[in-house]
């Protein structure tokens, strides 16, 4: 930790800021005083909050049209650790990185992880890739993966997936997240009982590569890149495989996986009941999978899942759930806008924190609806800020991440050793 940038720097801006961030804290400590909470043991339990920044996500994203590269670019997965680390070192709550294989793939994984340790960075729940084809040609995934026709192809795909896991082994990761664009763009394309069967199938030998401490996840997505028909469209699908798979193979939420308007905290409630929640992509979206920073569209729903998290927490009815970012970045410094989804998704648990969960069931019971919703608004509007921040400043990080991170112009000076393309191919990442 603070390899990535000196730990005096962040001292320095924090000395400026300190006094109002005392003033703040105070305030508020007074305000969530009269509703009987703590504000010291709220940040307590927010000091210790992680969530992993997805290595893909450092980089400059882009649309189906065409992608417009910034400044000081990674170019490998060793670029993307650096870039990681500054958010890390900057904000605290992101200590991990999610990695995505074969995209970061390399010859030694045993260095590539002392050199994340160099930085202070450990490694998440790792993610396949067989939603494009396999860099050797030995296979096509253009008409699905683990789900082909082709046998050939169908264990080209799961080859990828028990490398990942072998590769994520040496990481000291503890699981595999698999998310597969298989299905059809029109009516009769696909056998839909058959595509399912082969994806059992093939999953049950990944599943059988799993270490006996390790997860797999799997992911569900409605459409896109198929527009008719997806395998695993929605969380009952992802649910049955998991379940049909055993203990160790649990559900992933992608908030951006879901139709519009579709009720995520009510599947995120779902799946804590049947005991199949395994983790999260964080992002938000306006039509679909758009991949946007957490929290910019609708915090209210980031708020209501982190509700439904946090009492059931406080019932210890939740164990192990991995905590992601999954976003592309068009338009922003990709770090800047990882710094802002981090804190934002700490703000909602935060938030999550001041709910008075005996009120809540009480209002419930008694068939009070505007009791109840007034409970959960009252925590959502309360600004709690001061304790996020003082919770950054208590770990060692920065009170105001961004703007410390501008005063270092660091893209301006990786551009100097970093070479990044004019142009690119269309491509969400």
């Amino acid at each position: 930790m603070y390899k990535a940038i000196k730990k005096e720097l962040i001292d320095q801006h924090n000395q400026s800021q300190k006094s109002n961030l005392d003033f703040d804290f105070k305030y508020l400590e007074q305000k969530l005083k009269r509703s009987g909470f703590d504000i010291h043991v709220i940040k307590e339990q927010i000091k210790k909050f992680q969530v992993a920044v997805p290595t893909w996500g450092v980089g400059t994203g882009g649309t189906r049209f065409a992608r417009f590269p910034g400044i000081g670019e990674p170019q490998n997965i060793y670029d993307k650790i650096e870039d990681c680390a500054v958010i890390n070192d900057l904000i605290g709550f992101t200590q991990k990185v999610s990695p995505h294989f074969p995209w970061d793939n390399v010859d030694d994984f045993k260095e590539l992880k002392e050199f994340a340790d160099s930085y202070g960075i450990g490694f998440d729940v790792v993610n396949s890739n067989t939603f494009q084809d396999p860099t050797d040609d030995s296979a096509s995934f253009k008409y699905g993966s683990l789900t082909n026709s082709s046998q050939e192809a169908r264990d080209k795909a799961i080859e990828i997936n028990t490398q990942s896991i072998d590769n994520g082994k040496i990481l000291n990761s503890k699981g595999l997240t698999v998310w597969v664009g298989d299905g059809g763009n029109f009516p009769g394309q696909i056998s839909f009982s058959k595509s399912l069967e082969r994806y059992i199938d093939s999953m049950k030998k990944i599943y059988a590569h799993l270490p006996s401490d390790w997860t797999v996840l799997l992911e569900h997505k409605p459409y896109e890149p198929a527009f008719y028909s997806t395998v695993i469209s929605d969380w009952g699908t992802s649910y049955i495989c998991a379940k049909e798979l055993g203990d160790q193979a649990m559900c992933l939420v992608d908030l951006g996986h879901h139709l519009p308007n579709t009720n995520i905290e009510m599947i995120v409630s779902r799946l804590i009941d049947v005991n199949k929640l395994g983790g999260f992509h964080f992002n938000d979206s306006k039509f679909g999978d758009d991949d946007l920073d957490a929290g910019s569209i609708n915090p209210y729903e980031l708020f209501l899942i982190f509700n439904e998290l946090t009492n059931a927490s406080q019932k210890n009815k939740l164990s192990n759930i991995a905590y992601m970012i999954d976003q592309s970045h068009n338009v922003t410094d990709p770090i800047e806008s990882l710094m802002l989804s981090a804190n934002e998704i700490v703000n909602s648990y935060a938030k999550s924190l001041l709910v008075n969960y005996s009120q809540l069931e009480e209002a419930q019971d008694r068939h009070d609806p505007i009791r109840a919703m007034q409970i959960l608004k009252n925590a959502f509007s309360t600004d709690v800020n001061p304790i996020v921040s003082m919770a950054r400043f208590e770990n060692g990080h920065s009170i105001d991440p961004i703007s410390t991170y501008r005063t270092l112009e660091y893209k301006k000076q990786k551009a100097k050793t970093r070479k990044s393309s004019k142009g690119s191919s269309s491509g969400i990442v």
